[in-house]
């Protein structure tokens, strides 16, 4: 990480939806520039038609060639395309997926390189990206398969939830096929790992939610509970040396206000865990991915075309998006030098008293 403020890079998502527009809310408050240094990879020409749209004028922004160019204290614009690109706010447009995955393809390769500190996405359009990339399901898997990221761990966070998934986006058909034992045991522990390093909890405690209805009910409703889940759980606490808990009924689990009884959630599959998130933090909950090489954050929710160009979209989600990822910066930090090895940390100081005594 840079040694002054962080370098957010920013991905623009769908142009249609109110991406763009939380985006100049958020960064409407300029007490934001405390905190971090902005850098958006899309167009400039699609922030002044939304600026216009919204009437929010006073909203400025310095045009850069890259990062090394941005001013710590204003709106940075990387253009990745220059054509003009007709809009329709509201209203998916499938010619858009080209540009969303632009954004996406120069910000991957900045935090690859080092240039940025951490990437914000926007909420994107997944079948219009599908378009212009065969096989694309979701920007986590994006970032996954960009950085052959042995596994990676989708995990919705908010001030009194964590909640993991073992399956993202796979059809419910399909399920099924992805709960094995080295699976579960795989997002287990990044999900340990993520809660002690990047959210610095010494001991967590994690719920694993059942696959069936009942947990299985004693093998009358599905036996991969019995067969599968109790016996990883049982291996990540003595082998792994994971606190794990479970398999938990998903709905008595969270009916009866159980979560709260833990650091952290595993759900088998998306809208087991994403239902009762978003039903209790909708607009204040934090999408994070574990498992990649660098911090990846976005907003809990999509592109709302419903409520695109209407100026009417909570920003809040979005905003707690980039706290969330220079909070994690700072505990990645903290918890590396304080596991450092002293060796090591002599060098590195070192190095850093020769750098500024230069």
């Amino acid at each position: 990480m840079s040694e002054n403020k962080p370098k957010i890079g920013i991905t623009i998502g769908d142009l249609n939806g109110i991406g763009i527009e939380v985006i100049i809310k958020t960064f409407s408050d300029e007490r934001m520039y405390d905190h971090c240094t902005p850098i958006l990879y899309g167009s400039s020409k699609a922030i002044s038609y939304h600026r216009n749209v919204y009437k929010q004028h006073d909203f400025n922004y310095n045009i850069i060639s890259g990062p090394e160019k941005a001013k710590a204290n204003a709106f940075n614009i990387i253009n990745c395309w220059e054509e003009q690109v007709n809009f329709n706010l509201g209203v998916p447009d499938k010619t858009h997926g080209v540009y969303s995955l632009k954004s996406l393809v120069s910000a991957a390769y900045d935090i690859e390189q080092g240039k940025i500190d951490a990437i914000v996405t926007a909420p994107v359009n997944k079948k219009n990206i599908s378009l212009a990339q065969e096989g694309f399901t979701g920007q986590t898997e994006f970032f996954a398969d960009k950085f052959k990221a042995k596994d990676n761990l989708m995990m919705m966070v908010s001030d009194n939830m964590k909640v993991a998934l073992v399956t993202n986006h796979v059809p419910v058909k399909d399920i099924c096929s992805y709960i094995t034992g080295e699976h579960i045991m795989s997002k287990l522990k990044l999900m340990s790992d993520s809660l002690k390093r990047d959210y610095l909890i010494d001991k967590p405690k994690i719920a694993v939610l059942a696959l069936n209805p009942h947990a299985g009910d004693e093998g009358v409703i599905g036996s991969e509970d019995d067969d599968i889940v109790r016996p990883v759980i049982k291996a990540a606490n003595e082998i792994g040396n994971i606190l794990a808990f479970g398999p938990y009924a998903a709905d008595g689990f969270f009916g009866s206000a159980t979560y709260t009884n833990f650091d952290g959630i595993l759900a088998m599959y998306h809208d087991q865990g994403l239902v009762p998130f978003k039903a209790m933090s909708f607009g204040t909950g934090v999408n994070y991915t574990g498992g990649l090489p660098f911090v990846r954050t976005s907003p809990d929710h999509g592109t709302a075309y419903d409520i695109a160009g209407k100026f009417i979209a909570n920003h809040e989600s979005f905003q707690k998006a980039i706290f969330t990822a220079l909070d994690v910066l700072k505990n990645r930090r903290n918890f590396d030098e304080m596991h450092e090895n002293p060796v090591e940390r002599n060098a590195h100081k070192l190095k850093d008293e020769r750098i500024h005594s230069r």
